[in-house]
C-alpha cells in the first residue's frame, strides 16, 4: 500500500449558539482542518483535527502551515506503520497534539480500510454502544432548566452542565435541573473555574444530585485538584490536566483525581488516547472519553476509541451537535442518548469538501 496523495483543507466552523465556558470568551467558530490521504488502490482515508485560540491553545494558521508540511512526507511513509510513521512527523514537523491528531485519525482510518473492519473492532470490540452525556451551557436558572428539559426531550438521559464562573449560581442551576428531571444523571464540569474551597463547597452541596465534578480547580493545580478529591464525596475527573501520557502518568502516580478525561484533538489521536487509557486502567482510575466543539469525524474517532476499551466507563461525545456547516457526517447513530455503531470500515463517517 502506497500514499500517492495528502491534502489538507480548513473548513471555518460556525455554532449555532455562542457558547460560554468559564475562563474562555464566547465561542462563536472554531477551525477545523481535514487531511485526505490517497492510496494507488484509490482508497481515501480521512484525519481530522481542531485549532482554537482558547479552546486547544493552538493558533490555526500554525496548526495548518504544519498540517501543509507534514502531508509532503506522506507519500514516503507507509501508512499501516503507524508508529513510524507518526514517528517521523513528529520528528520532523511542528507537531503539536493537533497536528498529530489529524494524521494519526488519517493513519488508522487507513487501517481499518485496509482491513475492511470497523476500527472499534480493530482496536478491541469491547462494545458496539455507549451512552453520552449532553452539554448545558452555562446560563441562568430558567434557561439552563429549559435547555435540560429540551434535551431530555430529545431522548438525553446524562447532562453536562457547564459552569465555573460562579459556585453558588452552579449549584442552583444543578438543583434546579435536578428538579426538574430527577431521573437523570448530571455532572457539572467547571472547567477549571473554582478554588480549592469553592470546588469542596460545590462538591459538598451537590453530592446527592451529581455523577461527577470534572476539572474544579486550575489545570496547574494539581495539589489543589489533590485536595478536592480528598474532601469530595462527588467522583472528580481531570480534563484540561491530561495533556497526554506523561500528564496522565503524573496525575495518576500521585493520586491526584479518580478518573482521566481524554479528548483526541488535545492529547494529540488515538495513539496516545490508548496509552492515556493503560496509564489509567493500571491505576484504577475511570477513563471518560470526551470532546471539544468539534466535526463528527472526530466524534467517530473518540467513539472507535471508546468503544474499544472496558476501562471507558463514561462518554461525552457531543460537540458535533451544534455545528452548522459541517462537511462530516457520522455513519454511527445516536438513539436517545446511546451512540451506536457503525459496521462501516475504518471510522465509519462520510465527508463532503
Amino acid at each position: 500500500m502506497q500514499i500517492t496523495k495528502a491534502e489538507v483543507t480548513p473548513v471555518e466552523l460556525s455554532v449555532r449558539q455562542p457558547v460560554r465556558m468559564a475562563g474562555l470568551v464566547e465561542i462563536t467558530h472554531l477551525t477545523a482542518i481535514f487531511v485526505r490521504i490517497e492510496t494507488r488502490k484509490g482508497q481515501n482515508a480521512w484525519g481530522c483535527s481542531v485549532a482554537h485560540p482558547t479552546l486547544t491553545g493552538e493558533n490555526p494558521e500554525t496548526v495548518l502551515h504544519a498540517c501543509r508540511e507534514a502531508a509532503a512526507l506522506l507519500p514516503d511513509l507507509h501508512p499501516t506503520n503507524i508508529e513510524y510513521s507518526l514517528a517521523e512527523i513528529s520528528t520532523r514537523v511542528s507537531a503539536s497534539p493537533a497536528v498529530m491528531c489529524a494524521f494519526d485519525l488519517a493513519f488508522y482510518d487507513l487501517l481499518g480500510l485496509a482491513a475492511c473492519m470497523p476500527l472499534y473492532r480493530i482496536l478491541g470490540g469491547y462494545r458496539n454502544r455507549i451512552q453520552t452525556s449532553v452539554t448545558i451551557p452555562i446560563a441562568p436558572v430558567k434557561e439552563s432548566v429549559e435547555m435540560a428539559c429540551a434535551r431530555a426531550n430529545l431522548g438525553f438521559r446524562m447532562l453536562k452542565i457547564k459552569g465555573g464562573l460562579n459556585p453558588e449560581d452552579d449549584v442552583r442551576r444543578v438543583q434546579a435541573v435536578h428538579k426538574a428531571l430527577p431521573d437523570h444523571i448530571l455532572r457539572l464540569d467547571a472547567d477549571g473555574g473554582y478554588s480549592v474551597q469553592d470546588a469542596v463547597d460545590v462538591a459538598r452541596a451537590l453530592e446527592d444530585e451529581l455523577e461527577m465534578l470534572e476539572q474544579p480547580t486550575s489545570p496547574d493545580d494539581l495539589l489543589g485538584l489533590r485536595q478536592v478529591t480528598k474532601l469530595s464525596r462527588v467522583p472528580v475527573l481531570a480534563d484540561q490536566s491530561v495533556k497526554g501520557p506523561a500528564s496522565a502518568l503524573e496525575l495518576a502516580a500521585n493520586h491526584i483525581v479518580d478518573g482521566l478525561v481524554v479528548k483526541l484533538v488535545t492529547c494529540g489521536g488515538l495513539n496516545n488516547a490508548r496509552q492515556v487509557d493503560a496509564i489509567a486502567s493500571a491505576a484504577r482510575l475511570a477513563t471518560m472519553v470526551g470532546c471539544i466543539i468539534e466535526p463528527a469525524l472526530l466524534i467517530s474517532a473518540g467513539l472507535s476509541f471508546a468503544l474499544s476499551s472496558p476501562n471507558v466507563r463514561y462518554g461525552d461525545l457531543d460537540g458535533n451537535l451544534d455545528l452548522t456547516n459541517d462537511p462530516s457526517r457520522p455513519g454511527f447513530r445516536l438513539e436517545n442518548g446511546w451512540l451506536i455503531a457503525s459496521e462501516v470500515p475504518g471510522l465509519g463517517y462520510s465527508v463532503e469538501l
